[in-house]
């Protein structure tokens, strides 16, 4: 039987993290993905976080990967503004809370999994292979065994012979298998989770940059959404910049959801029908309509003719916008002018218009729809995140950080990773796997994590930080009696650091249900926007896919066996998926809930109630973006 010192299951960003960590570390590790390329499975909102703190050591990406991750780009922009948005119908109040999202950070950049990931694997295989170990992709791990006088695990999956290892290391996400293979916790419960919906927008670069007024190139912009775009829900929208694309959605208490269900897509369309948003995400998009009085030979001809047309000039088009692109092409002599490129692009457009009927309007164009479950750590985390000689990172340990607009998750994982490594070559030196050893010195070095003391208590200076940009811009008056004492209250500094200390001392998770309301979420931004508010108008109206157009647009490498059972078909659960799929895969045929599982995007949502397994390997839902 093939053996290994330590197995990772999970190619995401806490994964890989934990490959390249341990590779560094001189120890030989192996990763094992589901999809066939690694990032075909991820999605995040996103940003990642390089962040400092006085409470401790944090390892950044740049501390795992080092300064070649800041020198070769696989990430977006940099976010140099961050901005809160109260709304109200056609009224929007914003404020700017830069200070908070710089607070204790060093960067914070937008990304698209994909791209990013896979950048992080090629330098985690690079540095893995010298010590014998690496990546292995459309493998999807079916069972662990336990040889208990050995301390050996021995791994079967769907796709290779079985093989012994001494650690698995689980980065399997939030809806962990290998967490329920081996008892180490429970599914996390709806109180649990939040659900997380994105839509990916695209917008030439230099576009972005004038809409929301950014100086260049490598910087972004962050906008937070709360009021009516919530729809009633506990949780607010998201609106991220990227270098040519715009990250939108939102992210929701998955028991806020279940009392309310409401289709996931509503959530992002809500966000997308805001005049803010939709004035922000407008571009010209070419209608192509084909003449059906011709012979169908002709109209054949003349599709293919027009996309010819129309793929050239959205490829013009992206490169006039494109700084680097263009700056290339000239430097390349493709073109000897940023004029010449604009003629182009205006003669074709002339060309599409007369001689192809090709109207252009004014519309926005998605490019991926995803979903996933968020852990929140606050409630979920694991208090001992291991399982004899398993470790649990990341997502998978329900370590995601959420307070207020601070929103973090990428970041915590890759500082598990960091710290799983280095309990793992302390085990390996000394040959020692007994829980004792391994487990209680991980969960130790977790503990000591600034993220954990983030999960476990408030801090009085990010509140302070918060509440010094708000009370700036939102005089007491505009609220009611109730909310215009407590802001009151919470604005004397000698009173609040009192309470806090209080909370703190006897565990603030008591009053997560009075911070994270809807008087927070939705009540009190709906009241502001009304009072400060600015109106605005919208040019258009956006037309929003449906969700069979969302489903149509993604990558599937189908399964003829399905990777989700329903288990009790009549519980009132399972009839909520009918609504809370973000995919439509349930429905109502009488009393009884069917699934479709092929258009399944593995979010999880359905997990609670079911047999849910990650689809065998390579099979499934392929992401193009993340």
């Amino acid at each position: 039987m093939e053996n290994c010192d330590v197995t990772i299951v999970g190619g995401g960003s806490a994964g890989l993290a934990a490959l390249k960590h341990l590779s560094s570390l001189g120890k030989q590790a192996i990763l094992l993905e589901a999809g066939k390329e690694i990032g075909s499975k991820n999605v995040s909102g996103g940003i990642l976080y390089s962040k400092k703190s006085n409470n401790g050591k944090i390892y950044n990406v740049e501390d795992i990967y080092g300064e070649s991750f800041l020198t070769e780009y696989p990430y977006e922009r940099k976010i140099t503004k961050y901005i809160l948005n109260a709304t109200s119908k056609d009224k929007v109040f914003s404020i700017d809370l830069t200070e908070s999202h710089n607070y204790q950070t060093n960067f914070g950049y937008s990304v698209l999994l994909n791209k990013l990931n896979s950048w992080f694997a090629q330098e985690a295989q690079n540095a893995a292979e010298r010590l014998g170990g690496g990546i292995i992709t459309g493998v999807h791990v079916r069972a662990l065994k336990w040889e208990e006088k050995r301390s050996k695990i021995i791994v079967q999956t769907d796709e290779l012979e079985e093989f012994e290892t001494k650690v698995v290391i689980a980065a399997d996400g939030v809806n962990s298998e290998i967490a329920e293979m081996a008892n180490a916790r429970e599914k996390f419960s709806p109180s649990e989770l939040y659900q997380g919906v994105k839509v990916l927008v695209k917008l030439p670069e230099k576009i972005i940059e004038e809409r929301f007024e950014i100086n260049n190139s490598e910087e972004g912009a962050a906008h937070l959404f709360a009021g009516d775009v919530s729809l009633n829900l506990i949780g607010g929208g998201f609106l991220y910049t990227n270098r040519d694309s715009l990250s939108i959605g939102g992210v929701y208490h998955y028991d806020s959801l279940l009392e309310n269900p409401i289709e996931p897509a509503e959530i992002v369309n809500s966000m997308l029908k805001n005049p803010l948003i939709s004035e922000l995400i407008k571009d010209e998009v070419p209608i192509k309509e084909i003449d059906k009085t011709l012979s169908k030979e002709q109209q054949v001809r003349k599709s293919f003719a027009i996309t010819k047309l129309l793929n050239n000039w959205n490829e013009l088009r992206q490169l006039y916008y494109s700084h680097k692109l263009k700056e290339k092409s000239i430097a390349d002599r493709k073109y000897s002018s940023e004029d010449e490129i604009k003629s182009k692009l205006d003669n074709l457009t002339k060309r599409l218009t007369d001689e192809y009927n090709i109207k252009f309007k004014t519309n926005y164009i998605e490019l991926e729809y995803t979903t996933k479950l968020v852990p929140d750590g606050k409630r979920g985390r694991m208090k001992k995140p291991y399982h004899k000689n398993i470790l649990f990172i990341g997502d998978a340990a329900g370590r995601g950080l959420f307070f207020g607009p601070r929103i973090e998750g990428l970041n915590v994982g890759m500082d598990d990773a960091a710290r799983a490594s280095i309990a793992v070559a302390r085990s390996l030196d000394k040959n020692n796997f007994d829980s004792d050893y391994l487990g209680e010195f991980y969960t130790r070095l977790v503990e000591e994590s600034p993220y954990t003391v983030d999960m476990k208590e408030i801090d009085k200076q990010y509140l302070n930080v918060i509440l010094n940009s708000t009370r700036k811009r939102i005089p007491s008056n505009v609220l009611g009696l109730k909310h215009k004492l407590l802001f009151n209250l919470v604005s004397n500094d000698g009173l609040r650091n009192f309470f806090i200390t209080m909370i703190n001392k006897y565990g603030y998770t008591r009053l997560l249900s009075f911070i994270e309301s809807e008087d927070v979420y939705f009540k009190v931004p709906i009241k502001i926007a009304d009072k400060l508010g600015t109106l605005n108008t919208a040019s258009y109206i956006p037309q929003i896919p449906t969700i069979q157009d969302r489903v149509a647009k993604l990558c599937y490498h189908e399964d003829n066996i399905s990777h989700i059972k329903i288990l009790d078909s009549s519980k009132n659960f399972l009839r909520k998926m009918v609504v809370l799929c973000p995919t439509k895969c349930y429905s109502l045929e009488g009393d009884e809930v069917i699934l479709q599982h092929e258009g399944c995007i593995e979010c999880g949502t359905c997990s609670k109630e079911t047999e849910w397994r990650h689809p065998r390997g390579e099979k499934g839902v392929i992401f193009k973006y993340g």
